[in-house]
């Protein structure tokens, strides 16, 4: 059953993806003051006869919608503008995340550290344990209240990297390095998915990330690292 929230954008995680959220509230108080303006005019011109002399060759009211739309568009470009270039800068990130899309699953790596790498699958859908299409076996681990930056790119076709909630959405292309960052300002598990049609599996290909505190992510390292080296002892 379809809630008010499911026609609504997700509750924003980072600073960027509520000025998203404010620009669109802002934009859509403008679109209905026009449609609320436009339709009392029209419907003036429909019931009242009387009134259609006053607007053939009035040059005062063709001024007037002129220099108004000229007007509304100040108001929505500038905020616009701003908001572009804010999603754009990229303020000296803290952890630099790759990620690796391929035909039809994700593998990450995190460069400031060494042999921290891994692939990231889809889980198998359990009604109890899990969300359809959205979990997935290993999690992208990130510190909140820190500035990340990503490198998006792809080994086959083209791929979109999106998360909703954190206003994150960049195509992953062959050969190129993309980047983007944001700043998750609370802890939690954040989803998204590939928003490109990639092939048959598109729809299988989620994004998880789990937002910890800093000293935790200190450790989910430290402990990566260990495993690591036991592995590689393991293998030997």
């Amino acid at each position: 059953m379809m809630t008010w929230s499911d026609l609504n954008f997700q509750n924003g995680a980072s600073p960027l993806m509520e000025q998203i959220i404010f620009f669109h509230d802002h934009s859509l108080i403008i679109l209905i003051m026009i449609t609320i303006l436009v339709s009392y005019l029209m419907m003036n011109l429909f019931f009242n006869k009387f009134i259609n002399r006053y607007l053939l060759e009035n040059q005062m009211i063709e001024l007037i919608w002129t220099i108004l739309p000229a007007i509304t568009l100040i108001f929505i470009a500038f905020p616009s503008l701003r908001l572009l270039y804010l999603l754009d800068e990229l303020n000296n990130p803290l952890i630099t995340l790759k990620s690796i899309g391929h035909q039809w699953y994700w593998s990450y790596e995190y460069s400031d550290f060494n042999n921290i790498e891994f692939d990231s699958y889809m889980l198998q859908f359990n009604e109890t344990n899990n969300f359809r299409l959205l979990d997935v076996d290993n999690r992208i681990i990130l510190p909140m209240n820190n500035q990340i930056r990503v490198l998006i790119t792809a080994t086959d076709v083209i791929h979109s990297w999106t998360v909703p909630s954190l206003g994150v959405k960049v195509d992953a292309n062959p050969g190129r390095l993309n980047q983007t960052s944001f700043f998750i300002n609370r802890p939690g598990i954040y989803y998204g998915q590939c928003s490109e049609i990639c092939g048959a599996n598109h729809s299988f290909m989620p994004i998880m990330i789990e937002s910890i505190s800093i000293k935790n992510f200190i450790n989910w390292i430290n402990n990566y690292s260990s495993l690591d080296d036991w592995k590689q002892v393991l293998v030997s």
